[in-house]
């Protein structure tokens, strides 16, 4: 075609000419628009449904296998209980094993060694009696315990050991209904008194090597038994009603210039001393182990010829007298009123509330 034909063409075959590719193009795009499918509501929701359908078949055994981890590991820690807690309580309810293993399961598990009322006495209680009884026999006697006399020995101090702590348990129960407390400086006088003799070690260092040498306790634990010691106490001096007011009328009579031996010859009631009118007999120092630590410190504050006032012992009341100081060594003499043992001013309260203990040591 040259170029006059070209020029010879209508204006509306060249716009066709021209308009051709895009007119094509609009309509390939038509057409292809027309074949995609339709973006709704619907359509999304269905594909989000296809996605996660397949995706069910990684994830549903991906729970699955975490559930059964959990089921398995709470199954095992079931079962683990279960069987630690059995055989905890056989042995110690069956078996009464009294090892140190059991004992710190005890001080962890607020088990009961028995029950008075609705107040239940802690094993732990009774397994800290037997510890320190076990080391002190086994480290300081050299008792082994594979010996049959030694087992018979040890299931004497297990009975033993079990009404003690029954019966501090009711000393506990009887100080609250009192009102009867041991302040902190009470132990703490207590035990200066006992240092003082040197019984314990002289100082803090000593004296927990002491403790820990001769029955592995700590200072707390030392404190604790010396605080029971002196509820104890406390608990015969309320339910006692004799020996007290023996005490003070004996008192009465020596502030009125009655002889001391008389007297003591009279009312003591320890056997030793009281036919030689008080007198101990003997010598002694401060540091003297026999003589109870109160007998020492007040002592140590009369003068020759001086009685004291009452002093309150563990085990009864006590009036000495200072007859003579040769040296460093005391001279002395002593009247002395004896307190029944707990468990005898128990026994009424006891037939009114029975313990019930759950071994049988």
């Amino acid at each position: 075609m040259t170029k006059d034909s070209k020029e010879q063409l209508p204006k509306s075959s060249r716009a066709r000419r021209f308009l051709s590719p895009r007119v094509k193009k609009k309509q390939a795009h038509s057409v292809n628009s027309e074949a995609l499918p339709r973006i709704t509501n619907d359509t999304v929701s269905k594909h989000r449904e296809e996605v996660l359908s397949g995706a069910k078949k990684y994830i549903y055994p991906l729970r699955h296998s975490r559930h059964r981890v959990v089921i398995i590991t709470v199954s095992l820690l079931v079962v683990l209980f279960i069987g630690f807690a059995t055989y905890t309580l056989v042995n110690l309810y069956k078996l009464n094993n009294t090892s140190a293993f059991m004992y710190q399961i005890t001080k962890v598990v607020p088990l009961p060694v028995g029950r008075i009322g609705k107040t239940m006495v802690g094993y732990d209680d009774y397994l800290f009696e037997m510890q320190h009884y076990i080391h002190y026999v086994t480290t300081q006697q050299n008792i082994d315990f594979n010996d049959p006399r030694a087992q018979e020995q040890l299931s004497l101090q297990r009975k033993d050991t079990v009404e003690r702590v029954m019966n501090n348990a009711y000393a506990k129960k009887i100080a609250r209904e009192k009102g009867i407390t041991v302040s902190d400086k009470e132990v703490s006088d207590d035990i200066a008194l006992m240092q003082a003799q040197n019984r314990l070690g002289g100082d803090a260092g000593l004296l927990q090597d002491v403790l820990k040498k001769y029955y592995d306790w700590t200072v707390q634990d030392f404190e604790n038994t010396r605080r029971q010691v002196l509820l104890n106490n406390k608990v015969v001096q309320s339910l006692d009603t004799t020996v007290n007011p023996h005490a003070q009328d004996v008192l009465a009579q020596l502030k009125a210039g009655a002889n001391f031996a008389d007297v003591a010859k009279a009312h003591s009631d320890d056997l030793t001393s009281k036919e030689n009118g008080g007198q101990y007999g003997y010598l002694f120092d401060k540091n003297d182990r026999n003589i109870p630590p109160q007998t020492i410190d007040a002592l140590s504050r009369l003068q020759p010829g001086q009685f004291s006032e009452i002093i309150q012992l563990n085990n009864g009341l006590e009036i000495v007298k200072l007859d003579a100081v040769e040296g460093d060594k005391f001279k002395a003499s002593r009247i002395f009123f004896s307190y029944k043992e707990l468990k005898e001013y128990l026994n009424d309260i006891k037939e009114q509330q029975p313990a019930q203990v759950y071994i049988k040591p």
